[in-house]
Formats: C-alpha cells, structure tokens, sequence
C-alpha cells in the first residue's frame, strides 16, 4: 500500500481535528473552552522557545509555567462578588493588538534579532508572551460576551460561540482562500511580485486577495449565522478585513522565526502540518484584532 501524500496527510488530520475544534466551540462552556485553549496555546508556545533557541527542557518547562501562571493570575485578578470582571481581559487584549501593529516594524527590519545572542532570544521570548497570553484572553472574551457567561455562573450568552465560530471561520477560510488564489493566479496580476520575499516567498498578493475575500465572504454568511443583521453587515466585514490582515501578520512573524534559525516547521506534532504553533499563528494574531473589533463595533 503507497503512502499518503502530503497534501493527503494535510487532509485527512484537518477532517480529524476539525469537528473536535468546532464542538468545542459550539458545546463547551467558556470556562472549559478556556482551559481547553489555554493548553492548545501553550502547546504552540513551547515550540515558540525552541524557535527561540531555548533548547534545554528545563529552561522551556520553567517558561512555559510562568506564562501559565500568568494566566492563572488574570483569573484571579478579574474575580468580582458578581463574577469576573472583563476589565483586564480587554486590556491585555489591547495590548495585543498594539503588540501585533509594532510586529510589523520587526518584519520591515528582517534581521532584527537574527543572531544567536541572548538579547535576540529575549525579544523572541517577550513576542511569544505577546503573542499568546493576549489571544487567549480575546478568545475567552469573544466566547463569553465580555464574561456575561460567568457572571452566570457558566451559562453561555446566546451568540458568544458563534462569533467565535465566525471569526476563527474567517481565518481558515482566509488561509484556503489565499493558498488557492496563490496556486491559481500567483505571479499573474501583479508581474510576479511576492508579498514578502525574504520572509515567505511563496507568498502571493494574488493571494493575499483571495484570503481577503474568502475571508469576506464567510464574513456575511457569519453575521446571520451568529444572529446579526444587514445593519451589522458593514462593521463585520471592516473588522474582517482586518482580522485577516492581522492574521497575515501573525503567520509572517513565525515564517520570519523559522527563518532565522533556518526550521521548516515549528514542530512535528501534526502530521502534514508541522507543529501546533504552524496551525494557529494566524489565529493568534487575527483573535486579538477581532475581539477589539467586536467591541468597537458592538456586535
């Protein structure tokens, strides 16, 4: 019997594992959805030290603990006699925001902390801290409407899941949709110039514009699906827009690590598709931008 090739493997995982994301989502209360996201985040994180050059497990086990508790602590801090509060959830959700916005500048100066000295590892480090705790924490806001749901005591608000159904929707469909414009009109519309070269040269503007607009489109049929209206339809879509481009961002800035110390993928935890952190670098970047959006925009 002939292997699967890769693109088979790449298939059959994503059937495997999308039903199990997806009934969380939908299903779980956002305490457990937390919990189950914070250990998936984690997980990326730990591959994150190692394309940090933190090799050593003791060093990576010690780290990881403290982003952990880092976390553990932003629960404990939004305790109220009503439930939790959403106050520094949204802050450190703003500060992802700006966080991802300054990354840019990072991937302007490609060699920024390129070497193999300690102060580039601990500008690595401090990015994946970034990167990571501040996604959470907009997951866990837009699952619960800003903690309505625990203030509840676990009851979820109606459409919280939904929306985040929708905005991680748009990122996968964003992904497919720039990796198939890519294949299709990659180099055709544009004299062949890439996104960013140094970083990912296989990166399109043709298919930028595909993920821009299959993001688009899931956007529309998300607002309904979540309950929202036509009258909605403007603000979805700009906070869309956004989020796939932010999510751009986020997949770029871990290219842009793997390059540095010369790694194809993160890791090798899932077959045909690398590690975890190679499966939600976008997400970590796009959940922030939409969690603030959502907010700005009220719904």
């Amino acid at each position: 019997m002939s292997k699967p090739s890769g693109t088979r493997t790449r298939v059959i995982a994503a059937l495997i594992m999308a039903p199990f994301a997806i009934g969380a989502i939908l299903l779980l209360p956002t305490q457990w959805l937390a919990a189950l996201a914070a250990l998936v985040f984690l997980v990326g994180l730990w591959e994150w030290f190692k394309l940090a050059e933190i090799d050593d497990t003791l060093p990576r086990t010690v780290l990881l603990t403290a982003n952990l508790l880092l976390m553990v602590l932003l629960v404990w801090a939004s305790r109220t006699s009503a439930g939790l509060s959403p106050v520094l959830f949204q802050i450190v959700t703003l500060v992802g925001v700006v966080w991802w916005l300054l990354a840019l500048l990072w991937l302007r100066f490609f060699g920024f902390a390129s070497n193999h000295q300690t102060y580039a590892r601990a500008f690595k480090l401090a990015a994946g801290t970034l990167a990571v705790v501040p996604a959470w924490c907009a997951l866990s806001l837009i699952h619960s409407g800003s903690f309505q749901a625990m203030q509840a005591e676990g009851l979820r608000p109606t459409q919280g899941h939904l929306w985040l159904f929708v905005a991680l929707a748009i990122v996968w469909a964003a992904d497919s949709g720039a990796y198939f414009a890519g294949r299709r009109f990659g180099g055709k519309l544009f004299a062949g110039r890439k996104l960013a070269p140094r970083i990912s040269p296989n990166k399109t503007i043709e298919g930028l514009l595909g993920g821009l607009l299959a993001g688009a489109l899931v956007a529309v049929a998300g607002t309904f699906l979540a309950g929202g209206g036509a009258a909605q339809l403007p603000g979805v879509l700009i906070v869309a827009i956004v989020t796939v481009l932010f999510s751009v961002v986020g997949d770029l800035f871990e290219s842009l690590l793997k390059r540095h110390v010369g790694a194809k993928d993160s890791g090798a935890l899932i077959p045909g598709h690398g590690g975890v952190l190679d499966r939600i670098d976008g997400v970590l970047a796009a959940l922030p931008a939409f969690a603030l959006g959502k907010e700005l925009f009220g719904f």
